[in-house]
This record gives structure tokens, sequence and C-alpha cells, in this order.
């Protein structure tokens, strides 16, 4: 039975445990809120007690109440001083530190905290520092409670011979947490500091990761190349070994062997490094470090383009970044042609008549694609031939589709020769476009917008559009372009070729008249694509398009949806789907310990026993852990 302060602190007790008697439950306040004397989260030290820590904030973030001195939030390097670490990534934030183009992702909420200190993680693997211990729920103990024993020669710290930054040796500083060494006119310093000194990674609460590259230092040996090895690929007599918090596992290359070591006795490999000679390594010994170097290299590529693919993977889902806009807008001396009233056709049309300048109308207008002006058409208020300027669009949203793009679809039934959108950008010139495809070519963008009006105009929905800059090419579409003048200038819009269910995605034939799309793959998957965009389809037979298109559509019913991130360590990438029926179990090659995916119809971990490898019946739901009957 536990009692809650409303004072702002969100602190539990229980009865017993508080020295006042509680008269009331609901009202209740604790001590340290009345009188506003709460104990720092990274100190434990109360403002009256410690004056020099500064003031004591408390973060802004609803339901936290923690508080923190300002000296202690500058100690801990937070970027935001009103909003604790608890609830931003530490590795996230180290990486954003260190480049600006690296932003954490904010729509990844779920943290592991720590319980001892104002430190967080995203779950995964990605982000989870080494050596941090899991806790219930989801709290650890980060490795930043590693408290060394004097009893344990690998606790101590050691340090390279020389610096970091030139590579030379000399009279060096070292950090206080790493093996890092220094120069002082390296880093910006007249002369070594007389107190503790830490380097710039560890300042910024840089930590090891499982999986990553790094030199290791053991014993009388030489500094040597090893792997941060994931806690499920710890042999389980290496498991049972005495360690502590802080501690991981790193294999060595070249012997595979393994130890429990610390931050104080690894640092990151980098490309290209080779390790220092030396004379008195024996032959057995340098045939070994040369093989251990090979396997290093080789490793540290794989670590490089996996990281580079899950990069790959985010910038995909997000949506490109453009400005909508409502209208077409002129860039350099391209214009906008506004005809006089005088010049714009005016049709015969009367407000009496049922549809009146509708698509089942005489109107004079629609049938030569001319759109009626408000002020001229007879229907008056009644004129359904003012689609463009009204933008009266159905309502469509853009969504993410199965093979990584974006794309839009109706929310609404459309009718046959309905209005869906009118394709709005910036009006360039020819020269202009050439400049714009010739600058995407040499920064390797392949998605291009640009559709053609006439010979002087073409429309680029790139940098500014609406929702019709999402509409795919699709060889058998939905949609078909028309070209309506429009008080006097030309206009592009978008009609549907037959009617398109509520949900249906939105698509036309880009043809030859949009620029930039030269031998580009074409993703429709209709019976006649043509295999690329700009190529004219296939001609069939349509009875046997439609029974394909049935075939295909009833396979794709049955097929089972797979989850988009691997099931064991939650990461996204290159993933190997489950084959058995309704399992949507997905997992990548590294966890299954795999170079490419198996051959054949696959089954997952998740239907075997872990100990016989039986067929399982009892299965977690949280994990790839599963057991037979007899176990």
């Amino acid at each position: 039975e536990l009692i809650h302060c409303i004072g702002g602190c969100c602190q539990s007790f229980h009865p017993g445990c508080l020295e006042d008697k509680v008269s009331s439950v609901a009202d209740f306040t604790c001590k340290h809120c009345k009188d506003d004397n709460h104990a720092c989260f990274i100190c434990k030290k109360n403002s009256s007690v410690e004056t020099q820590l500064g003031e004591v904030k408390r973060c802004t973030v609803l339901k936290c109440g923690r508080s923190y001195h300002s000296e202690c939030l500058i100690a801990q390097a937070m970027i935001n001083s009103s909003k604790c670490t608890l609830h931003q990534c530490g590795t996230c934030t180290t990486k954003e530190k260190e480049d600006t183009n690296n932003v954490a992702n904010p729509s990844r909420c779920k943290l592991f905290r720590c319980i001892k200190c104002p430190t967080a993680f995203h779950i995964g693997d990605e982000c989870i520092a080494a050596g941090s211990i899991m806790l219930p729920g989801l709290n650890i103990i980060c490795p930043d409670h590693f408290e060394p024993l004097k009893t344990t020669p690998h606790h101590q710290p050691v340090h390279v011979s020389w610096c970091f930054v030139c590579s030379k040796g000399g009279e060096l500083m070292c950090c206080e947490t790493c093996p890092a060494s220094f120069h002082p006119i390296c880093v910006g310093l007249d002369k070594t500091p007389d107190d503790e000194w830490f380097c710039r990674d560890c300042r910024n609460k840089k930590r090891p990761l499982y999986g990553e590259i790094v030199w290791v230092k053991l014993g009388s040996y030489r500094w040597w190349p090893g792997e941060i090895t994931h806690p499920n690929e710890i042999p389980d007599n290496i498991q049972r070994l005495q360690h502590g918090i802080g501690e991981f596992v790193v294999r060595f290359f070249g012997s595979n062997d393994y130890f429990w070591l610390n931050k104080r006795r690894v640092f990151a490999y980098q490309e290209g490094d080779t390790g220092a000679t030396s004379s008195n390594c024996s032959r057995g010994i340098s045939s070994v470090f040369n093989k251990a170097l090979q396997e290093a290299q080789e490793s540290f590529e794989e670590l490089v383009s996996r990281q580079q693919k899950i990069q790959d993977v985010k910038q995909q889902k997000k949506r490109p970044v453009y400005k909508h806009i409502k209208v077409n807008r002129p860039i350099g001396s391209v214009q906008i042609y506004t005809a006089e009233l005088s010049e714009i056709p005016r049709c015969i049309c009367k407000k009496t008549d049922p549809n009146p300048c509708g698509p089942e109308s005489e109107c004079l207008n629609r049938m030569l694609m001319y759109e009626c002006h408000a002020d001229l058409c007879p229907a008056g208020d009644k004129c359904q031939n003012q689609h463009f300027q009204k933008r009266d669009y159905p309502q469509s949203e853009v969504f993410k589709t199965t093979w990584g793009g974006w794309a839009l679809k109706t929310k609404t039934l459309i009718k046959k020769g309905e209005f869906v959108s009118e394709y709005v950008g910036e009006l360039v010139d020819g020269e202009e476009c050439m400049r714009r495809i010739e600058h995407a070519h040499k920064n390797n963008v392949t998605n291009f917008y640009m559709l053609t009006i006439d010979k002087d105009r073409i429309i680029d929905a790139g940098p500014k559009g609406n929702y019709s800059r999402f509409m795919n090419h699709c060889c058998d579409p939905n949609c078909e372009t028309q070209k309506w003048t429009v008080n006097g200038d030309t206009r592009v819009g978008l009609f549907a070729l037959g009617e398109i269910a509520a949900g249906e995605e939105l698509t036309f034939n880009y043809n030859l008249d949009c620029l930039g799309n030269d031998k580009t793959p074409c993703m429709c998957g209709s019976s006649n694509c043509s295999g690329f965009i700009g190529v004219r389809p296939k001609n069939g037979n349509g009875n046997n398009k439609s029974v394909k298109r049935k075939r295909r559509r009833n396979e794709s019913k049955n097929l089972p949806k797979h989850d988009d991130f691997c099931f064991r360590c939650r990461q996204v990438g290159t993933l190997v789907c489950c084959d058995v029926r309704a399992c949507q179990r997905a997992f990548c090659l590294a966890c299954l310990r795999l170079t490419k995916p198996p051959f054949g119809k696959w089954q997952c971990p998740w239907h075997h026993c872990d100990f016989c490898g039986r067929r399982a019946q009892h299965f977690c739901h949280f994990c790839p852990n599963s057991f037979c009957a007899s176990h």
C-alpha cells in the first residue's frame, strides 16, 4: 500500500516509512515538497547542504519529478537543462554531437533507464551501451557505475604510448576513463592539467557498443584487435566467470579467445589500422596477429556496411522534404498567362439544367477542355466545370509502400472521369530543367518530379508541390493527365480512368512527358509492365490480363505480413522471413550467424526447442526462446 505525493516530485511512500502521520491520503504532500528542498538525482544532496552547486531545477517532463543541481547538469553534459537525460537516448545524443546531420529519431520513445543516474538508451542493440546490467521491466544499471577492484589487474587503467591526434610519442597526458593519450598542444592546451582530465569522447559520454571493433590491451600482450560480443553470443563457460557492472566480453580476432574487460582497456578501431610493428614478437605470434588484423578489417567493413544500410532505411522512412503549395510558382523568366475576360470562351449552359457544365452535359467548354470562368458562366454558382480554380480534390493521404517508397491513395470513392488533383510545382524553362537534372545526377538523386506543359515550360514538383507529387508510375494506371486551359493558362490535371475504390493507390503513366527518368526500373507489377519508366507498356490479351490480375490479388491476400525488424535484436536491415504459415517472425543474418539468406523454405528458430531441436510447443512472445513438451 503506497501513498502518492501530489506536490510534483511524483514519489510514493509506505505509510510506515513516513515520520509524520498522514491525515488525508488524497491530499498528501511529502516533506520535501512542502519545504521545497529536493535532493539532486545525480549527487543525492539537497540544495540546503550544497549551495555551491547552484540552484536545484526540476525536470519539465510531466510525471518525472526529478531535480538536479545546475552544476550537476553541466557535469553530465546535458543538451537541454530543462529536460533531464532520462528522456533522451545517451547514444543518439553523442552521435548528434559528433555529427550534426545525425539527428536522434524522436518517434522511438521506449527507453531503458538507469536506476542510479539520469542515463537512458533506446531499446535495441544499436543504442544500448556495452556492460549494462539488465533489470526487470525497462530498468538497467549503466556501465558508468563501474567500480574497479585494486586486486584485479585488468581493472587498472592502461594508456597508449602515442598521441591520438599526431600519432607521435613524447610527454603525454592521459584520459582518466579510457586509454586515450594526447599532447597538450594537440588538444589546445598550454600544459598538462594538474587535476583530472577527460578526453572529448568521455566528456560527451561516448560508450562502447555491442558489435563494435576495438583494440584491446590484456596483460603483457600487445594491443590486439577484437570485437565486443553480444550477451546472447557469449559462451556458457565465459558467462559463468566473475564479472560486474560495466564489464563486457571481447572476442579476440585470430585466436577466438574471450575475456571480460571494461572501457579502461579498449579503444575504437579505425579504418586502416595496422597496429604498431614489434621486433620482439615471435614468428608464431606475428602470423596470428596478421590473421587477426585481416579478420578485424573484414568485420569492420561488414559493420560499416550494416550501419549504412540501417541509416538508409531510416532515411527512406522519412517523408521527402518539400514545401506544400496550392498553385504553380514561376521561376526566373517563366510567366503564367492570364487572359482578358473578352478572350475567355463562354458556354451556353443554364442554371435550370440538371447538371450544368457537368460530365454528362453538352458544355462546350468542357468538350474543348476549357474551364468556365466564375463571372462569365451562365450557370453561376451551380457550374460544375471549375475544379482547378476551386481545387475540388477528393480526400487522399500519403502512405509508405511495401517496397520502401511513398505513394498516394484516395480515402473516398472516385467515379470514372472525375477530377482527382492538379499537378502543381515550380514552373521552369528548358535550360533550368536541364541544370536541375544534371545537379541531381551529380548528387545521386534518382527521384524526379518534372512534367512538361509546353515547349517552354516544365512543372518541377520536387522542391515545391502538392500531394500529387507522391503519385507513382504504373503501366496500367487508374488516372491520366489532361491539359486544360484555365483563364487563358495551360494547367495539368489528373482524372480517373475508371472507378477507384477508397483506399486504392492513385497512379498514372509517366509516359515520355516526364523528364529525368532515364531507364528507371518500374515497380508497378502490372501484367503489361514494360520494366522501365518511360517505355511503352506491353500489349496483351485482356482476358489473360484480368485472370493474372485476379490471381495476383488472391496470392497477395494469402501472403503473411512479416515484421519489418529482427525478432531477436529488434533492428532493421536485410531480413530472412519465416516460411511457416501464419508466422510473422523475421531475423537478420547476423543473429542467424549467416552470410547470405538460406535457400528454399526456411523455418525460424522460434519453431524448434532450444535444448533438443525438436518441434516446439511452448513459445515466448517476447524473444525467440521456445521449448518442447519435455523441456
